[in-house]
């Protein structure tokens, strides 16, 4: 996808970026193929390729009405280069953003890519899910979680809902549907007061499948979750 046609099908969209939106992207774009040298932050480096996998694909849930256009709190798990949550926050200014990643390489690339782009209201922090969660200042804070490709619905459902306000929502991006994956996490989000509120698929523009689920919190989370680093994922609920 060619930088004019990811801007012309946002304009299409009533999504038309001004000139300094434009020129963000493309400074997002060099600095990740800079980075990218030095971190491994992407397998996918061809100019036409980032706009589409990367840029295009992380602002879904924008395009698919899931994300208002007001000062809501996002907080982005596991984000690696900073998708979903920066090209969201690149076309909603207004979005307050909060990255949790456990590579400092990675956080320090965001931090510099933030500073680049004039950025407001975005937020680093290097460390595991799991830990943040359990702090007062992180817990039940946000009213978007967004995770994409990060874990299985079983395991990625106790590392974000618990920073979720009541009422919030988990929204998770995915390459593959698999409704055996959400029978599996049936358990986890029964004990962690949640539900599957949609299974939204769509296709990029060249036809590749994708697919948003959208969880949201029902009640406050019990105190025990999420349980300690690395249990989640070992031993999923």
């Amino acid at each position: 996808m060619k930088p004019e046609t990811f801007y012309n099908l946002l304009a299409d969209q009533n999504l038309p970026l001004s000139d300094q939106q434009k020129k963000q992207f493309e400074r997002y774009f060099e600095l990740l193929i800079e980075w990218n040298e030095k971190i491994n932050l992407t397998a996918i480096i061809d100019k036409e390729e980032v706009y589409l996998k990367h840029f295009y694909d992380s602002i879904a849930p924008i395009l698919q009405d899931l994300i208002p256009s007001s000062n809501i709190k996002l907080l982005d798990i596991g984000a690696g280069a900073g998708f979903p949550s920066l090209p969201m926050k690149i076309l909603y200014p207004q979005l307050n953003v909060t990255i949790i990643d456990s590579l400092n390489k990675r956080i320090n690339f965001l931090k510099l890519l933030a500073q680049e782009l004039d950025l407001d209201d975005v937020h680093f922090y290097h460390g595991r899910a799991e830990d943040f969660a359990q702090d007062k200042n992180f817990r039940a804070q946000y009213d978007f979680v967004t995770a994409r490709a990060v874990a299985r619905m079983q395991v990625l459902s106790e590392l974000t809902i618990p920073y979720l306000k009541v009422g919030g929502k988990l929204l998770a991006l995915k390459a593959s549907n698999a409704p055996e994956e959400l029978l599996e996490a049936k358990n986890a989000l029964n004990l962690l007061f949640s539900k599957v509120e949609d299974n939204l698929s769509y296709a990029l523009p060249n036809g590749d499948p994708r697919y948003i689920t959208v969880v949201e919190k029902k009640k406050e989370t019990p105190n025990k979750y999420p349980r300690k680093a690395g249990m989640p994922n070992k031993r999923p609920l």
